[in-house]
């Protein structure tokens, strides 16, 4: 069951070997919130996709009163977690869910393959065909097919945010070109195009684990694909984040407004990386009001 068979990882060190306390801090907490949220919510856990340990999401569901009247399916969002493509587990963000489910609407963990056993693109393959098993199966649910919308934080956004802009890979999912009605990713990366990389940065220590050709640093920077997009998108980060985090995230925003595509920039104040996505758990968040008014009016 999740939360007592997490597969162990390797130590964060192994990718970036600064900020590790702060890392492993918020891991256990991320952990130990999700853990409680999912006693007090409605859940079906390690719904399967696929073959491997990690191809699997969970569903935190509203009270089953809550969807009386609700003929037609509530939202859903499907949510990835972060971990820098090697680590992680969706067991870290079930804490966002009791703020969003009483709307109501469905919150999905996705899980997915991790580098550097499974190079790109499994990881974006697992996250299309895990919102692939939602849009065929969550009216079973109470869940509507035509109201999902993807968020994540840190790789989990920038895999959030390939999944709403590679359109051109949702025919190999069988997902219609408009399955994805808005895209709330925060602490995000956007753009990975970094020519020669330093030797030993974590940029330089990612694409060596993770890309095995050239071309997959473009295939993993969402500025990239947002040409005709019109999928509104709400993009967030700390103001004390990842300097790469930071500049990418004001770019995808200026990128989309310059091209008409709706667009919401926030900075929250004094945040690092780690919490920023941990406030995400309260009532009041401007990312949980955010999603909640996204939700409401599509």
């Amino acid at each position: 069951m999740a939360f007592d068979d997490l597969k162990p990882q390797p130590p964060r060190a192994s990718l970036n070997p600064s900020r590790v306390e702060e890392f492993e801090a918020y891991s256990v907490e991320a952990f130990d919130r999700s853990k409680a949220a999912a006693a007090s919510c409605r859940t079906v856990l390690d719904v399967t996709f696929g073959d491997d340990y990690y191809q699997k999401l969970d569903l935190y569901l509203p009270d089953e009163e809550a969807l009386t009247g609700h003929e037609g399916g509530v939202p859903v969002i499907l949510f990835c977690h972060g971990g820098g493509w090697n680590f992680g587990y969706k067991e870290w963000n079930g804490f966002m869910a009791p703020e969003l489910i009483d709307l109501p609407a469905i919150f999905v963990s996705v899980s997915y393959r991790l580098a550097p056993e499974h190079k790109f693109p499994a990881a974006l393959e697992d996250v299309l065909s895990g919102l692939s098993w939602v849009y065929n199966n969550i009216a079973a649910y109470g869940g509507s097919p035509d109201r999902l919308f993807m968020g994540g934080w840190s790789a989990g956004g920038t895999l959030g945010a390939l999944a709403t802009v590679r359109r051109d890979l949702y025919p190999d999912f069988d997902l219609p070109d408009d399955v994805i009605k808005g895209c709330v990713v925060t602490s995000t990366p956007f753009d990975h195009r970094v020519d020669n990389p330093a030797p030993g940065s974590t940029t330089e220590r990612l694409q060596r684990q993770l890309f095995t050709r050239p071309e997959h640093v473009e295939e993993t920077s969402a500025m990239a694909y947002i040409e005709g997009l019109e999928t509104p998108f709400f993009i967030s980060h700390g103001e004390n984040d990842f300097p790469h985090v930071m500049a990418t995230s004001k770019l995808m925003h200026d990128a989309l407004t310059a091209q008409g595509t709706p667009s919401e920039y926030h900075v929250f104040p004094i945040f690092d990386h780690y919490q920023n996505n941990l406030d995400q758990g309260r009532r009041g968040n401007k990312w949980v009001e955010a999603v909640r008014r996204m939700m409401t009016d599509n």
